[in-house]
């Protein structure tokens, strides 16, 4: 189990309250399927993801992208139980989805990615690393039930 600080929860909580879910999520869900295309087998209904254009246009992605950076926010409000947290989109995504649990620590890595370009010297270096600690520790939570 991973501790978070007080300094590191309330640091990511209050950096959290900034952050617009609607235009983070549907560029961090967008990076990664452009990014690693692969990631697209996921979402063959959400029609056209031809190009990074098509992709980063695509309400369905935007709207999913929404969808996933709200349930983040979870994250946020149980950080000392992640695993229970997460159980049930863990068993999804195993046992229905199918997702290789190795892509959710690659939309970790979009997440920070997007927080770092939106907010600029705000996501300082101390920033990042607690955010990284939680975005590795919500990767595991969603990969537990693949254990």
């Amino acid at each position: 189990m991973v501790h978070f600080t007080a300094e590191e929860k309330a640091a990511i909580a209050s950096f959290w309250a900034k952050v617009n879910v609607e235009v983070a999520g549907g560029e961090i869900l967008g990076r990664l399927l452009v990014v690693y295309p692969w990631t697209q087998r996921f979402f063959d209904n959400f029609g056209n993801l031809s190009s990074e254009t098509a992709i980063m246009g695509n309400p369905k992605v935007k709207a999913h992208g929404k969808k996933v950076m709200t349930s983040f926010g979870n994250a946020i409000k149980h950080m000392d139980d992640l695993k229970a947290t997460f159980s049930q989109l863990s068993e999804l995504h195993c046992d229905k989805l199918h997702v290789d649990p190795e892509n959710f620590k690659l939309l970790g890595n979009m997440i920070l990615i997007v927080l770092a370009t939106q907010f600029g010297r705000e996501f300082t270096p101390q920033m990042q690393a607690a955010w990284q600690k939680l975005t590795t520790a919500v990767a595991n939570a969603l990969a537990y039930k693949y254990h």
